[in-house]
């Protein structure tokens, strides 16, 4: 029987840690350990966590961070809880504060091991938040489909035990270079809302070059205060105004035209706390994506700034302007990550069973002669008349048949599509729609993406195959025929949603929050116990 002097229900659950161990083959408490105060207050406190339990008592009870011995451990992990809040993570769920005046009021052996189970948990939660992320994606929002790899505790641990946990914290973080830049923005931000932020919000007045007056005035402190314009005593409209609006413009995703119209004021009135809280989401979706490997050579698609990219380590060597999906249920564009093998020119149109029931089988069922352009396509991909078909007698569960667009210029998917065989569906491709590509917020497709340059999207992938890949794609272009040409490499494809996203240089970009997702991240980023600070004004 172990005498602990913790009562009998303290020492039942010390038994069940005992019993536990030699379950695993590991070291139960021995010695002196089996009845110091530290290891019995250790043992309790993790009664209830079985792999922590076993953890602890395999090592004989000895302490990672409470112990004399441990100052530098504790030292660094204390520094790297105090600089949580410069990541934009939930400071309250480590504590460092409680747990520093818990050192301080320790008395007993037994406050010591209780103090070695909290930092212990402190350590982990923190790693495993600054590393992966705070929240689970699928369940922030049914349109992220990443799966995030968890770190594993007693890896940690051990690494811990090995020494230069400084070392360790600070490689925790993911070490993608827009990271270093996302939390540099924020600190920047944060200092200047501490001084009064950007200054009040401008009058919805459209300006343009030339104008004079008050509303001039309050746009040029504002450009100032943003750091688009420097110290001015101007109350003219003039040419380096007009060229700041455009720099705005430019970082902002809107029609560079140096006229401050309406939507361009509505942007520059974003308060610099939204930026703030776009920064930190940003952040959390890279600690999503610390084991994806983007390649050497990679597809960019950031569904929100409406481009698609071709990146070549590190440098974005070709890009277009996209067409996402329409900011409805079951058409917005997912976030997930695959690998593009192959391109088809002159394809076919399989029409998705969802649009299939939802908005043509409606319009047959009325007329059996509409959308006349779609063939009626049976289970074997053989072509089945129209008139053979009682559209009337089937129901949206029902329908047996499918609807094929065959090749040619009125193709919904244009000339060619990009391929990267996913479980939803997307693709990249082209679109006789080019009139979409001239609008600011492109959010019209059916969950595909658009490509608004998709022939030189096409030769700038070839061009790693073909000495001519010009040539190469418009022989079988020319030829009318539904065409599949292979990749002699794989190429990753990302499609991600960064509202706030940093240039290669290091110059910060914002887009809207077109799909709200950021929104409802940062909602439960809250719930979390993520917040702004004292420094939300």
């Amino acid at each position: 029987m172990l005498c602990d002097g913790t009562g009998g229900r303290q020492g039942r659950r010390l038994g069940a840690v005992v019993l536990l161990s030699l379950t695993l083959g590991l070291s139960p408490l021995v010695g002196q350990a089996a009845t110091s105060p530290f290891a019995q207050a250790v043992a309790v406190a993790l009664s209830e966590d079985e792999a922590l339990s076993a953890y602890y008592a395999s090592r004989d009870y000895r302490t990672l961070w409470a112990g004399p011995e441990d100052a530098a451990a504790r030292a660094a992990l204390f520094s790297a809880l105090d600089g949580a809040a410069a990541h934009g993570l939930p400071t309250a769920r480590y504590d460092a504060a409680a747990l520093r005046a818990a050192f301080a009021a320790a008395v007993t052996e037994g406050d010591r091991g209780r103090l070695e189970v909290r930092m212990t948990r402190a350590f982990l939660a923190y790693a495993s938040d600054v590393a992966t992320g705070v929240l689970d994606p699928e369940k922030a929002d049914a349109g992220i489909h990443r799966t995030v790899t968890r770190l594993d505790p007693l890896r940690l641990l051990a690494r811990v035990e090995a020494g230069d946990v400084q070392g360790l914290l600070r490689d925790l973080p993911p070490d993608a270079p827009e990271y270093a830049r996302l939390m540099k923005e924020k600190l920047q931000i944060e200092a200047q809302i501490a001084r009064g932020g950007w200054g009040e919000p401008l009058a919805m007045v459209p300006l343009a070059a030339g104008a004079e007056g008050a509303a001039v005035v309050a746009l040029r402190d504002r450009l100032v205060a943003m750091g688009y314009l420097r110290r001015s005593v101007t109350a003219v409209y003039d040419r380096e105004m007009q060229a700041a609006v455009q720099r705005f413009q430019l970082d902002h995703g809107l029609s560079a035209d140096g006229t401050a119209d309406e939507v361009t004021l509505a942007e520059i009135n974003v308060a610099p706390e939204a930026r703030v809280k776009s920064i930190i989401v940003a952040m959390e979706r890279l600690r999503w994506m610390h084991d994806v490997e983007r390649g050497a050579r990679h597809i960019w698609v950031n569904l929100p700034d409406f481009t698609a990219k071709i990146v070549d380590h590190g440098k974005v060597t070709f890009q277009t302007r996209s067409v996402i999906g329409k900011n409805v249920p079951d058409q917005r564009s997912p976030e997930f990550s695959d690998e593009m093998d192959h391109m088809v020119i002159n394809p076919s149109w399989g029409v998705p069973r969802s649009i299939i029931v939802k908005e043509y089988l409606p319009l047959l069922q009325r007329n059996p002669n509409a959308v006349s352009h779609l063939q009626v396509i049976d289970r074997n991909g053989h072509v089945v008349p129209r008139g053979a078909v009682n559209f009337a007698a089937y129901s949206a569960r029902s329908f047996p048949f499918g609807l094929r667009q065959p090749p040619s210029d009125g193709n919904a998917l244009g000339k060619v599509k990009f391929m990267f065989p996913n479980p939803y569906n997307i693709y990249l491709h082209d679109t006789p729609a080019k009139e979409l590509f001239d609008h600011d917020v492109r959010a019209y497709s059916h969950g595909c993406i658009r490509l608004g340059d998709p022939f030189d999207f096409a030769y700038a992938l070839l061009a790693a195959q073909s000495a001519d890949p010009k040539a190469l794609f418009h022989e079988h272009l020319d030829s009318d025929r539904e065409t599949v040409v292979r990749f002699d490499e794989k190429l990753p494809v990302h499609l991600v949603y960064f509202t706030a996203w940093p240039t290669a240089k290091g110059e910060m970009t914002y887009r809207r929050d077109v799909y709200g997702r950021d929104a409802r991240i940062f909602e439960a980023l809250t719930e979390a116990g993520v917040a702004l600070g004292d420094v939300q004004g």
